[in-house]
């Protein structure tokens, strides 16, 4: 429960210490005085949003000190596996600065705005009149029902299910998307392969071509040089150099004997023999291939010109065209493959969505045996706040597979006898949606464990004995968890435990705010001056004395 709640620089309050009991806590004061700066407080610790217009004036920063006690074990757990202490006990510090600049701490450690709201949703449980207009609207009764059936594992395990199921036909649909221009990509790319590959190019092949293109335009030429070197070799009508170096290695041969060095020159003149007709050989075979090169012109060119066209669409080279050709095929493996995929991925969509039907099926069926009982508890609570004859029911419709299900549902009331039910946003008037939805929160708070429901101006529109069934009831409810209200009401003030007044002071041209805990006749003059105004008389002294002593009584 909160203990102790310490303000410093927040708006029109300087400094206040508020200290909080068990059971039931009620803040009342003047209009104007401040009693909304405790709940936007209350807000700030919780690691709400908030804005640095909640400093103080004239001030470089406003400060929220919050201490806990007597924490349930979810907070406990929670607040262990973070990091902060493992006590039963909690204190929360948050700073504003001026320029709007926030500082937390959990526990004396530094801490996130983030990490105090995870840790608070397990404390406190804030009920002010935004929350009668969430009933007013229709897309959150659903929510307000589920809260109530404790569906969450059944709704996890939908949700689970359902969120596979919209990946799967997100990814069905990223195949699916511009199916023509896939089917024109596949046509292109496997006419590209197809060209590319028919025509069975080789890495170097362009240079081999381009040499044997330079040898077939100098064959005449070839043959000419190599005719003329073949008869100087080996002769043809005279005597070839072959034939005289064979003379010249005879001659020195015939008087090797006489002298080394002789002999070793007629050996050399015998290599140089054999060498030249080595030589004269090759470039008769050479020769002989130059002869025939001359018809094979024609092949060689019409390679390299295709050659030349490949490379104009797939690149400057033949090492870069056949890049692209592995690219290509890469590429229509993928988009054929994606047509397996896509059967794939269309059997898996069939297969969750009959698991989704399942289980929204299910879901709806807990719901509406969920809302008997709901209908039920809330027509009895209602009763008990003086609208005996109410009647509560529930349209509900079918629809598509969504995140909660298929189910959409819309609360309807009836007030006079007589009359259909009617959607709530249309009928409820402020008071009726007030008690509607203090009924909603008393029957939700026994599905929850938060320790401290915080109640804001819930009685709007509410006087008499339905003011004081309200009081009653949130009475009651004080008995299980700690209950703050803040309340314009007499007959709700009177129920209180602990009554804490708030009221401002203007001094030297400044407001000053200030909470101060009322023992039993500040008690009975305050009730009285909600009662009467700020005229206080003797009998509004006299009603405030018997709604407290009266009050006191009922458990």
């Amino acid at each position: 429960m909160l203990k102790e709640l310490v303000i410093e620089n927040v708006a029109v309050i300087e400094k206040a210490d508020v200290t909080f009991d068990t059971g039931l806590n009620i803040l009342t004061g003047e209009t104007g005085a401040g009693k909304s700066i405790i709940i936007d407080s209350i807000n700030a610790i919780m690691g709400n949003r908030t804005s640095r217009e909640i400093v103080r004036t004239g001030t470089d920063r406003a400060s929220i000190f919050a201490e806990f006690d007597a924490l349930g074990a979810d907070a406990v757990t929670m607040i262990s596996e973070m990091g902060y202490g493992s006590d039963d006990t909690l204190i929360l510090n948050r700073e504003i600065t001026a320029d709007g600049k926030s500082r937390c701490r959990i526990n004396g450690m530094p801490a996130t705005a983030q990490a105090m709201r995870e840790i608070c949703s397990t404390l406190i449980n804030i009920h002010g009149q935004h929350d009668s207009q969430d009933l007013l609207n229709p897309e959150r009764h659903i929510h307000i029902l589920d809260d109530f059936s404790g569906i969450g594992d059944q709704l996890a395990a939908y949700g689970s299910v359902y969120s596979e199921l919209q990946a799967v036909r997100k990814a069905i649909s990223g195949i699916n998307t511009d199916v023509a221009y896939k089917e024109r990509q596949k046509d292109l790319l496997s006419y590209q392969i197809s060209e590319i590959a028919g025509a069975e190019l080789r890495p170097g092949e362009e240079e081999q071509l381009n040499e044997q293109r330079k040898i077939i335009r100098n064959a005449e030429k070839l043959r000419e040089a190599l005719s003329a070197a073949i008869d100087a070799i080996s002769g043809n009508e005279n005597e070839g150099a072959s034939d005289l170096i064979y003379r010249a290695a005879a001659s020195v041969e015939s008087v090797a004997g006489i002298s080394e060095a002789l002999a070793k020159n007629a050996e050399r003149l015998n290599d140089t023999y054999y060498q030249l007709n080595d030589i004269s050989e090759d470039l008769r075979s050479a020769l002989e291939e130059f002869e025939g090169s001359g018809d094979d012109i024609d092949a060689v060119e019409g390679r390299l010109d295709l050659i030349y066209r490949l490379k104009m669409k797939y690149g400057s080279s033949v090492e870069e065209v056949l890049a692209f050709l592995a690219k290509a095929q890469e590429e229509l493996e993928g988009i054929e493959s994606g047509d397996e995929r896509l059967k794939a991925l269309t059997e898996r969509e069939e297969k969750l969505r009959e698991r989704a039907d399942e289980l929204a099926a299910e879901l709806t069926a807990l719901r509406k045996a969920a809302f008997g009982r709901f209908e039920g508890e809330i027509r009895e609570e209602l009763r008990f706040l003086n609208m005996p004859e109410v009647r509560f029911t529930c349209e509900h419709k079918l629809g598509d597979l969504g995140p909660g299900g298929r189910d959409s549902m819309e609360f309807f009331i009836s007030t006079n006898p007589g009359e259909p039910p009617k959607p709530l946003s249309r009928i409820a008037s402020g008071g009726e949606l007030s008690r509607i939805m203090l009924a909603v929160k008393n029957v939700l708070a026994e599905k929850d464990r938060i320790g401290t429901l915080i109640f804001d101006e819930i009685d709007t529109g509410v006087s008499g004995s339905g003011a004081q069934k309200i009081g009653l009831k949130l009475k009651q409810a004080s008995g299980s968890r700690q209950i703050i209200c803040v309340t314009h009401s007499a007959p709700i003030a009177a129920f209180a435990d602990c009554h804490l007044f708030i009221e401002k002071d203007v001094r030297d041209g400044r407001t000053y705010t200030s909470v101060r805990r009322l023992a039993f006749e500040d008690r009975k003059r305050e009730i009285a001056r909600i009662i009467s105004g700020d005229a206080v008389t003797e009998i509004a002294l006299k009603n405030a004395e018997e709604m407290i002593q009266s009050s006191a009584g009922i458990q």
